[in-house]
């Protein structure tokens, strides 16, 4: 999952089987914002983003919807931002709404997308597009933006930053697993969870564009599954 289970989702699954269900962290994803590849916008605040996406506006900024408000100028002057996200039943959509809009609402202009591939898809064939989605979908058509609370404190979706938690949207990606309290999980499972955070594993987490979990992230991950 992209995201943590929710508190509903976890509820239901306790009460159907009497226990909770065990999370295994495999990888670190960096939930980045994208805009055109030529675009010349160095970074974002959180506030800033909110009031691109949101109609709330809980982080308590303007309502941003030309790109001049950014400091964009040239072709950019005047132009509107077109913004693309995810559509609201994923995953990733809940985690935006929740630790960039602090549970705010997508606007009704967002041109919500099923899928993240298709966002980023659409922001590299719009000059004037920004859409979010996990840094394993970036292409050339595409860069990720520097986010951060304030200006002047902007962080790149790096691997580092993700680990030492200076990017502000940085996730991990979980395998949710029955596991029943002081049982291991049946041998299919445990040993596909297993190689997931092996070496191995890890190395197809990076070839596929995400970050691995680092010494200290496996060593939690093969105590949930091995406790």
């Amino acid at each position: 999952m992209s995201r943590e289970m929710w508190k509903s989702e976890a509820e239901a699954f306790e009460k159907k089987h009497g226990y909770k269900p065990v999370a295994i962290p495999v990888a670190i994803d960096a939930l980045a914002v994208f805009v055109h590849k030529d675009n010349p916008i160095k970074g974002l605040t959180l506030k800033q983003l909110d009031g691109i996406f949101s109609t709330e506006r809980k982080r308590g900024g303007a309502n941003i919807t030309n790109w001049d408000q950014l400091g964009v100028a040239h072709q950019w002057q005047g132009r509107k931002i077109v913004v693309y996200g995810r559509n609201t039943i994923s995953g990733t959509h809940g985690f935006f709404s929740e630790h960039a809009l602090l549970r705010g609402t997508l606007k009704g202009t967002v041109k919500q997308q099923s899928g993240s591939q298709e966002v980023v898809s659409h922001v590299a064939g719009d000059l004037f597009g920004i859409g979010y989605s996990g840094i394993g979908y970036t292409t050339s058509g595409v860069k990720a933006l520097p986010l951060g609370e304030k200006e002047g404190h902007l962080w790149k979706p790096t691997q580092q930053n993700c680990m030492l938690g200076n990017y502000p949207l940085t996730r991990h990606l979980f395998i949710y697993v029955n596991k029943k309290p002081g049982q291991q999980v049946d041998a299919a499972t445990f040993e596909f969870l297993k190689f997931a955070l092996s070496k191995d594993g890890q190395d197809i987490v990076s070839e596929t564009g995400f970050f691995p979990l680092g010494k200290a992230g496996v060593e939690l991950g093969l105590n949930a599954l091995t406790k």
